[in-house]
């Protein structure tokens, strides 16, 4: 059976233009940190390296699984996250500069992938491609939180007035902003779709 995350995991992945709040379960990811303006070619090669890594992995896991007796034996790569903030320089200025974001780009890695197959399917990887980031990739794990999130349609330069919404609905429930950094989850390749249709999920941890 195959693993898809927009089936398995529609209150994460399929958010609606209408903010809510939910927990999110303990997850991990293999990531790249960064700090700059996302729209460098830095950013754009962290990218480039991450998929095939997370192909890599995939494609590991299926052939793992081909004389195994388990419930999911594939999976459906996840898409593409950034969880962002800014730096100690960024945060003391008056204004926005896109040079000062620090950043983890990122692809989750499903809970029943074993933690011993990742780190020799990332070197495979590496021998195979010339990417050389990857020996730079971490796996990270985010432990349960609790969150609020909204569906923003559009430009991401736009996204202030989506964060308007969750905010508004903190609000309404007694609740808090727990930190200024949030995620972002890219349900659209910026590559091919027009920026006015891109799908973003917009989420940030609550108290």
């Amino acid at each position: 059976m195959k693993y898809e995350w927009r089936k398995q995991e529609k209150d994460l992945y399929s958010t609606k233009k209408q903010p809510v709040t939910l927990t999110v379960p303990k997850q991990k990811f293999i990531s790249l940190h960064g700090i700059g303006n996302p729209n460098g070619a830095e950013f754009a090669q962290k990218i480039q390296t991450l998929y095939p890594a997370a192909y890599g992995i995939k494609g590991a896991y299926k052939k793992l699984c081909v004389d195994k007796d388990v419930e999911y034996g594939d999976y459906v790569v996840f898409p593409l996250e950034g969880v962002w903030s800014l730096t100690k320089k960024g945060q003391k200025m008056d204004h926005l500069d896109k040079d000062e974001f620090s950043y983890d780009i990122m692809i989750r890695i499903p809970e029943f992938v074993p933690d011993e197959l990742i780190q020799p399917t990332l070197e495979d990887v590496k021998k195979k491609k010339n990417l050389p980031e990857i020996s730079d990739i971490e796996i990270k794990e985010y432990l349960t939180k609790e969150v609020a999130q909204v569906l923003h349609v559009g430009k991401y330069d736009d996204e202030p007035a989506s964060f308007k919404k969750i905010d508004e609905l903190v609000a309404e429930n007694q609740k808090q902003r727990a930190t200024k950094i949030h995620r972002e989850i890219y349900l659209s390749d910026a590559r091919r779709v027009a920026p006015e249709k891109l799908k973003t999920i917009l989420r940030y941890e609550i108290k």
